[in-house]
């Protein structure tokens, strides 16, 4: 998570501009554990935004004036001192564990080093990468994510985002993820459909969206990414591929290297995925109360065998509640057509 210890389920009222020349609309602005969610005054969702990423244009200047990125149309303005303060310290934390340089990199490098030739860790490359993976603070894990994020529409494209479906995905993102708990992105031409990046950001093919019979089988491949990375965390696997190199700049400059990066997002969505877990899977599902058939009729759809997901299936049509109503599910299918 990134939101810190004392701001969890922090609100605020706000203003928001969708775009440049359209009207401000009076806001709830809620602080998640990586993402900002704003929705109308009767709690309906209009977007979210990746906390990290958030920038404010006015530094030192009230009401404060933020930005989903620096080139976002939407800005968002709060007077909310509590709230402000919550957001930018965020950004002071990820600041501290940007890279150092000189003399104190080279010192803090080396006294890092000694630590672990001490205690035999550089002998056992895998025990350095559980290692850095253990200690990455919820920041560094966010910025990670956003990071290998960019690198990965470089290679698939921009995310889609067509107006029109921009509120359903924030609806589905908080009924899969929970109010601030990650970022589900459609990418146009995702070689698989659905992966997963630290920071708890979540990627969909298109036509994952665009051909499923329902919501229900889209949520199902959300979970199922967020049962993989609790099974296998995302850092630890994306420092298995760099190696103990990017595993040492991690603890010593608190980021991994941008060529790293750049190698990972061309091999993650190619490689084989992680197994599922059907115990974690079926557990979340059953918590967020959508039925796992669907998702197991899609899967069996691409010719895989799902009929022990589907035998236990802990959520029946009566438990069910709701994923999308029908029409927002059919204006989110429509999300890469503007």
């Amino acid at each position: 998570m990134v939101v810190l210890r004392g701001y969890e389920r922090l609100e605020a009222s706000g203003l928001w501009t969708e775009a440049p020349g359209t009207d401000p609309r009076d806001v709830i602005v809620s602080l998640g554990d990586a993402t900002i969610s704003i929705t109308d005054m009767s709690e309906r969702p209009l977007t979210h935004w990746s906390l990290p990423a958030t920038e404010r244009q006015n530094p030192g200047e009230m009401p404060a004036i933020f930005a989903p990125g620096p080139d976002a149309a939407e800005t968002l303005e709060l007077d909310d001192t509590d709230m402000i303060e919550a957001i930018e310290t965020v950004h002071r934390v990820i600041a501290r564990h940007r890279p150092r340089h000189g003399w104190v990199r080279s010192a803090i490098l080396g006294v890092i080093l000694a630590a672990l030739l001490a205690g035999g860790v550089l002998w056992l490359p895998g025990a350095l990468v559980r290692h850095a993976a253990s200690v990455a603070p919820p920041a560094v894990r966010a910025d990670t994510g956003l990071r290998l994020l960019r690198e990965i529409t470089l290679i698939e494209g921009e995310p889609c985002q067509a107006e029109a479906a921009r509120q359903p995905l924030a609806e589905l993102s908080r009924r899969v993820l929970g109010p601030g708990g990650g970022q589900i992105v459609v990418l146009p031409d995702g070689p698989r459909t659905a992966e997963h990046l630290p920071g708890n950001i979540v990627l969909l093919d298109r036509t994952l969206v665009e051909d499923s019979d329902g919501p229900e089988a889209v949520a199902g491949y959300v979970v199922a990414e967020l049962a993989r990375a609790e099974a296998v965390d995302p850092i630890a696997r994306l420092l298995e591929h760099a190696g103990p190199g990017a595993a040492v700049n991690l603890l010593t400059r608190g980021e991994i290297p941008d060529i790293a990066l750049a190698d990972y997002a061309q091999s993650l969505l190619s490689e084989p995925q992680d197994p599922l877990s059907a115990e974690i899977f079926l557990e979340k599902m059953e918590e967020a109360r959508i039925p796992a058939t669907p998702y197991a009729e899609a899967r069996e759809a691409a010719g895989e065998s799902m009929d022990p997901l589907i035998e236990a299936d802990p959520v029946t049509a009566a438990e069910a509640e709701p994923v999308l109503p029908a029409g927002e599910w059919r204006a989110l299918q429509q999300i890469c057509a503007g």
